[in-house]
């Protein structure tokens, strides 16, 4: 009868154990239902009314918001351009990352600080970093304007030009960032198995079949990582936008981003601007998960 008593003790014990593990994830739920599911579900809500932003009475009109979106010429421009964001500084953030954490990853002099100073950008904010290459870019007094005036060269309006002016967000974008994607690589290259390394450099592989056929199958969790991350903070991308050019001329450099802020608080449209946020959500959402299913079907791990 003890040992029954006994054993019906130990696993009320363990019960309770096992629960109160649980109740840890009690906090960080709320959390996430406080700051993430609420407010999608809200900015939904809203996405179906007409609000300005001030008024406290909404009329719902429905899928409105996202009719007009169709039929707005400023959004297609946008959208083109968030992709241009978000794919081409993924592109040039993993050639440069990659080249950069090979190079680091050999002994040469001074690797550590370079590491730092490197990364240094990417823990600087993006509005301090815009507004160091607007006074570069800058017409009358910008740095670059004032090297071409000294060798006799006419002065160029950085921003005028639409092509230009979004060429010149994504390399600003995609050079802050690629310090990013160099601790990430470098890190999978730490990580590798040496003796794999080692092993074929005596079966003879070197150079560019080493690289190839070794040591980028060992990196594709990092290269995965890397990809997700800088597509994700591409296709958001803001802040630098607002500094450089605040989305002009007219609207030709604007990213769904900052869009959603002219629409907004310029244009007082709430409703508008919780719908095009919602297509946004949408977009990164299907984006990184066809990412992470290419990527799953080619045998790498995210």
């Amino acid at each position: 009868m003890e040992r029954t008593s006994t054993a019906g003790r130990e696993k009320l014990r363990r019960h309770l154990a096992g629960s109160s593990v649980n109740l840890f994830y009690v906090p960080a739920l709320i959390l996430v239902a406080v700051f993430s599911v609420y407010p999608l579900f809200s900015g939904f809500a809203l996405s179906l009314t007409d609000w300005d932003g001030l008024n406290p009475e909404k009329t719902f009109v429905g899928l409105g918001n996202y009719v007009t979106m169709l039929h707005d010429a400023n959004f297609r421009t946008i959208l083109i351009n968030t992709l241009i964001y978000g794919v081409g500084s993924t592109i040039i953030q993993q050639v440069l990352g990659l080249a950069l954490a090979l190079l680091l990853n050999s002994k040469i002099k001074g690797r550590n600080a370079l590491r730092a100073i490197i990364y240094l950008p990417a823990l600087v904010s993006a509005v301090i970093m815009g507004t160091m290459y607007y006074l570069i870019f800058q017409y009358q007094q910008g740095a670059l304007n004032t090297i071409l005036s000294a060798f006799g060269l006419q002065k160029v309006v950085w921003f005028n030009n639409p092509t230009t002016a979004v060429v010149i967000i994504l390399l600003v974008n995609s050079f802050q960032f690629c310090g990013t994607s160099m601790i990430i690589y470098l890190a999978g290259l730490q990580g590798m198995d040496q003796s794999v390394m080692e092993a074929a450099s005596l079966d003879g592989a070197t150079g560019w079949t080493k690289f190839w056929n070794i040591t980028m199958p060992m990196l594709m969790p990092a290269f995965s990582t890397s990809v997700v991350l800088n597509l994700i903070g591409g296709l958001k991308l803001f802040d630098v936008i607002k500094v450089l050019t605040g989305g002009g001329p007219g609207y030709s450099t604007h990213s769904i981003s900052t869009y959603i802020s002219s629409v907004y608080f310029d244009n007082q449209n709430a409703g508008y601007a919780s719908a095009i946020g919602v297509v946004l959500f949408i977009i990164i959402a299907v984006v990184t998960s066809l990412m992470n299913k290419g990527l799953d079907k080619l045998g790498w791990e995210s």
